[in-house]
């Protein structure tokens, strides 16, 4: 399942685009020079039964910026990230995000089993009006982009679990996301297809330089992927610790060996363990 909305002004945030005649691909589909930003101002959010789950949370996000969303297991980050998309609203405080395009990868790939690659790929396009020949171009260079163009015309049975979430990955950014909301998409894989994932990932920030929330419960993951770290305690969340990363724009594989890794990595435990993780 996924959550896109071409860029616009802000306005009140949708899971999908709603459907409009037939239309050519707009400039919602070309190169992105930066991504949009996020601020968070005092938000609480609590469920029936008087469960808590974020509690003052203040966080601002820049213009591209790739930002790791860590803490212990039920703590909030999901329920933050879908308040950051919309598709909740918090009791308290404000969520506002400037720049538009908003796409979500969940935990599950979330394919419509009866589609192949390219239909669940173009399926945001499909809901946003977009003609048939430009929807399923921008997908098939989607698909591209995330290293599948031979599977396009496989069905999701006939995949292994790593390239279903990249064909998850692919359906986010075909509508070329201003903000991309990523919630644990690789927790689930062996470690050799998720760091492979993890550097299809920056490769795509990098060159199309959308603003990136990924939640993650992987210390090493957080420390490779982003510029920084935002550590929350347990249930309700509050911020612990917002780390810097400084281990350069540029990093490969070989950087998981070097000593400045392992004290990024350490930081990052330090912060954990305060948050009662």
């Amino acid at each position: 399942m996924i959550s896109s909305r071409p860029p616009s002004a802000p306005q009140p945030r949708s899971p999908f685009p709603s459907a409009t005649p037939a239309k050519p691909a707009p400039a919602v589909l070309e190169s992105l020079a930066h991504g949009a930003s996020v601020r968070l101002a005092g938000v609480r959010r609590a469920f029936k039964g008087g469960v808590v789950a974020i509690d003052g949370v203040n966080l601002e996000v820049g213009l591209g910026e790739f930002v790791a969303l860590l803490g212990p297991s039920g703590c909030g980050k999901s329920t933050l990230l879908r308040l950051v998309a919309g598709l909740d609203q918090p009791d308290e405080g404000a969520v506002e995000v400037v720049g538009g395009g908003v796409a979500f990868v969940f935990q599950d790939a979330h394919l419509l089993p009866w589609r192949t690659v390219l239909e669940n790929v173009a399926l945001p396009l499909e809901l946003a009006g977009i003609r048939a020949g430009d929807r399923l171009a921008e997908a098939r260079a989607a698909i591209d982009e995330v290293g599948l163009g031979d599977a396009s015309g496989r069905r999701p049975a006939e995949l292994s679990g790593g390239m279903r979430m990249r064909v998850s990955l692919a359906r986010a950014l075909v509508t070329r996301p201003r903000l991309l909301l990523l919630d644990e998409p690789f927790a689930a894989l062996d470690e050799l297809t998720r760091h492979r994932l993890d550097d299809q990932l920056r490769a795509l920030w990098l060159a199309q330089g959308m603003t990136v929330l990924f939640v993650t419960h992987s210390i090493t993951e957080a420390a490779y992927l982003a510029q920084r770290a935002i550590v929350f305690s347990s249930r309700p969340a509050r911020t612990v610790a917002d780390v810097p990363v400084d281990l350069g724009r540029e990093r490969g594989p070989a950087i998981r060996t070097e000593a400045s890794f392992a004290r990024a990595t350490r930081v990052l435990f330090d912060a954990l363990e305060q948050a009662g993780a």
